[in-house]
């Protein structure tokens, strides 16, 4: 049972936090992750900043070209993260696009991945298909489960296809829009909610797009495992640096 496995087969909800690696600063990637660990956060997902974040609203979009300025790369990410499961025990997720994967050599990533404690992947960009029929061995090979997105339009009949071919969770775009934060769900999304939940998957559901405060976070857990925030941490930190994210975390749970 890998790390990811391990903290879903608890009863407790799940807070999941996103941020970009390199944002605000550089060098702080391993600090919020460790600060985070710190406030009763359960999984991190880190962002490896690209130029051309199809999925991203403005909030993340705004802090993967503040990194890329940083001079963020996935060398340096890696190089960042080599130590951290000397100090952290939670899991850790990457969430990128496909390209800078392809860049720096998937077997490559996946190898580093592996080295540094990384769980599992996020990449909105690589389709099913391809993924099962070119890279799903890899995967396997180096311990990295692959997270698949689902959304409102997403067919029950591939919904299925992807918990078949899950080893861990799947992440539950809560709209078809971008990410971002909102003040609550409207009918339609809880409908939706209830609606996966019904379906019985065997791989536990964990909400991202639109969690922001208690209200959202609640409305999120009632039917599913837990909950991805990213936009409104990424505000938080732009507005307030990286020391006192307890206040944010307490404005959640």
């Amino acid at each position: 049972m890998n790390r990811i496995q391990h903290k879903l087969s608890n009863e407790k909800k799940i807070l999941s936090i996103y941020f970009t690696a390199g944002f605000p600063m550089l060098n702080d990637t391993k600090s919020l992750i460790e600060k985070l660990a710190k406030n009763n956060v359960d999984m991190i997902e880190i962002g490896l900043p690209f130029s051309d974040p199809l999925a991203d609203g403005p909030t993340i979009q705004a802090s993967s070209t503040q990194a890329l300025k940083n001079g963020m790369t996935t060398t340096i990410l890696f190089e960042q993260l080599k130590d951290i499961r000397s100090t952290i025990d939670i899991p850790l997720i990457i969430m990128g696009y496909f390209n800078p994967m392809l860049q720096f050599g998937v077997e490559h990533f996946l190898k580093n991945c592996q080295e540094t404690g990384i769980d599992g992947l996020i990449i909105p960009d690589l389709p099913l298909e391809i993924y099962l029929s070119e890279y799903k061995e890899l995967f396997d090979n180096f311990g990295i489960a692959m997270i698949f997105l689902i959304t409102p339009q997403t067919s029950e009949e591939r919904i299925r296809l992807i918990d078949a071919n899950s080893n861990s969770f799947i992440y539950l775009v809560s709209s078809a829009s971008v990410t971002g934060s909102r003040d609550s769900f409207d009918e339609n999304q809880l409908a939706y909610f209830e609606r996966i939940a019904a379906m019985k998957l065997k791989n536990p559901q964990i909400i991202g797009f639109g969690i922001s405060n208690k209200r959202t976070f609640k409305q999120a857990i009632k039917h599913q495992k837990g909950t991805i925030i990213g936009s409104s941490f990424i505000q938080y930190i732009s507005e307030n640096g990286i020391n006192n994210i307890e206040n944010f975390i307490r404005n959640i749970l």
